[in-house]
């Protein structure tokens, strides 16, 4: 009798919750399409583009647009896989706050109004008090603006915070979260999860998780529900260990992942289905 092969294992497939693959955060040489398959190679089969002001939202926006339509380009398609996604979010990062959001808000809804359907999230906002590199009241209001425009438009809000969990919270009760709330790249630790979870919002790690000093943000990921759970790269930041000191890529989100598995006691495999899962809800992905 032929000996029947063992069938390969499952591979594990991530989506990349959170990245900045367009051209102005793109390290120079990198080819947008060789950045994506690898990714694709290394078990990711979707990205989100994050848009930090007008310019980089409308590049996200392009990005996704380019990448569709050279897929739908028969044989000289790229070598994605068929259902590999690639969307879009606008926003202004709260570095950004003190130019105010007028010009994002018209970039957007320029956007909304040609129906192509590429952008899934208002973001990323917030608050960063770690450089303030706007002041605190011009970033509470453009934070407070953009929660608006999402309730709006009812698209997912990205929310960055750091070291401004009082008033991140604070506003979000106060103009009260859109039903699609994530809150990218956690930086707390067990409480500020609790609070941010109490407020209906998903979480999305990042290498963070793998630092040696980061084991609150590790505290918060174990509680963290699995329907509620997302890994993100926040690519070109925060690379991964084994690749601190590099220029983070969303192929890497799969060191991300399985961190993640490792701190919940789950197989990869698992969490990544459960983070697709997860991922597609938070921003509503069709």
């Amino acid at each position: 009798m032929t000996p029947v092969a063992p069938e390969p294992p499952p591979v594990a497939r991530w989506i990349d919750s959170h990245c900045h693959i367009q051209d102005h955060y793109r390290p120079e040489g990198d080819e947008l399409f060789s950045v994506l398959t690898e990714a694709a190679g290394a078990g990711v089969s979707g990205v989100v583009c994050v848009g930090t002001d007008a310019a980089t939202s409308r590049q996200a926006v392009e990005l996704a647009r380019r990448v569709r339509g050279a897929m739908a380009s028969g044989p000289h398609r790229p070598a994605l896989p068929g259902d590999f996604g690639v969307w879009a979010t606008m926003g202004l990062h709260p570095h950004e706050a003190s130019h105010g959001v007028e010009e994002l808000h018209g970039a957007l809804r320029d956007e909304l109004e040609a129906g192509r359907g590429l952008v899934v999230a208002v973001g990323e906002c917030g608050f960063d008090y770690h450089y303030e590199h706007s002041p605190r009241p011009a970033q509470r209001e453009a934070f407070a603006a953009q929660v608006e425009l999402a309730r709006h438009y009812n698209l997912t809000l990205v929310v960055h915070s750091r070291d401004a969990w009082d008033d991140t919270v604070d506003v979000l009760r106060g103009a009260g979260p859109p039903p699609r709330t994530v809150l990218h790249c956690f930086t707390g630790g067990p409480d500020e999860a609790r609070r941010c979870l109490d407020l209906g919002a998903f979480l999305s790690f990042s290498g963070i998780v793998t630092f040696k000093g980061a084991q609150d943000v590790r505290d918060a990921a174990a509680l963290c529900p699995f329907d509620r759970l997302l890994v993100e790269t926040d690519a070109p930041f925060l690379a991964p260990v084994p690749h601190r000191g590099k220029q983070n890529r969303p192929a890497w989100v799969v060191e991300v992942g399985e961190a993640v598995a490792h701190i919940k006691g789950v197989t990869p495999f698992a969490l990544a289905d459960t983070c697709t899962s997860a991922t597609r809800a938070a921003f509503a992905l069709t």
